[in-house]
């Protein structure tokens, strides 16, 4: 996010690395893990087909999330990262989320890791680091869905839960969708009872835990085609409220407006000296 010119260029490369899971480094992970294993046989993309009862679960858990005006949620997103001795090491983080549809979010992330916080107004996308008092500013465009798009390609920023907030969660899946099954249902997740659908788009196959009675995700695990380690890489969704009253204050920080303000960039523009960004605490994106 921050070029290594400015003073604590090191802190903002680890915040952003907090915000995503760089995927400089998940690149950096897989080629280390190349010589290690030979990557698994392939499977053909569609070969299994679609299911329309998967593809039911899935549109009505989109439904269900387009429909809500506001979101509250808690992720802990989980992920791996090749060690020294070859098996891999699982990474967490965990984040606060709340959004007002069409042009509001926040997303707190306490740990692990240094803590972070994003704010998105409807004008301006800002990435906050409490320790260092460090906060980046960029304009936005008007909606949730292009800030995203935007906070991606201008400093790497990407949430693993995006999938769950944009405006048409299934219309993202669908775009790719090559293959979608129904497993069954599962009564070990979140304390409810679930519905588990796989499904692959985009070359991600993805397996999903939504919730039988409230169509809410409660859990989602992915493997990338291409990553021939077949790392694992997911995310878990606790304490959802739906069209709870949120005030507007809690889109902006008056603590971050009064930060030392440094430039938006990607962080994979320039790694500053002695900044491993496999170390714990800076974790690799998932996406």
């Amino acid at each position: 996010m921050i070029k290594n010119k400015f003073p604590g260029s090191s802190l903002l490369l680890a915040l952003s690395m907090a915000l995503v899971i760089s995927g400089g480094c998940a690149q950096q992970a897989v080629k280390q893990t190349q010589e290690q294993k030979p990557a698994p046989a392939p499977v053909q993309s569609g070969m299994f087909g679609i299911e329309q009862k998967a593809v039911d679960i899935l549109k009505a858990s989109s439904d269900r999330l387009a429909a809500a005006r506001t979101m509250k949620f808690n992720a802990v997103v989980f992920y791996e990262s090749p060690s020294r001795p070859g098996p891999p090491l699982i990474y967490a983080t965990k984040s606060e989320v709340a959004l007002q549809r069409p042009d509001k979010l926040r997303v707190i992330t306490p740990g692990d890791g240094p803590a972070t916080e994003f704010y998105y107004n409807g004008k301006t996308i800002m990435a906050f680091s409490p320790s260092e008092n460090l906060v980046a500013i960029a304009d936005a465009p008007p909606t949730i869905d292009a800030a995203l798009e935007e906070a991606f390609h201008s400093a790497a920023i990407y949430f693993p839960f995006t999938d769950v907030i944009v405006a048409d969660p299934y219309k993202d899946i669908a775009d790719g969708l090559t293959l979608a099954f129904y497993i069954g249902k599962s009564q070990v997740v979140d304390g409810t009872t679930t519905d588990m659908v796989a499904y692959e788009t985009h070359g991600t196959f993805v397996q999903i835990w939504i919730g039988t009675k409230d169509k809410l995700p409660r859990m989602a695990r992915a493997v990338y085609r291409n990553d021939p380690a077949q790392l694992r890489h997911g995310v878990m969704f606790s304490n959802w409220k739906l069209d709870a009253a949120i005030p507007a204050s809690a889109f902006s920080s008056s603590k971050a407006n009064k930060a030392k303000r440094i430039p938006f960039d990607r962080p994979d523009a320039i790694i500053p000296p002695g900044v491993n960004p496999m170390a714990e605490g800076a974790p690799d994106k998932t996406k």
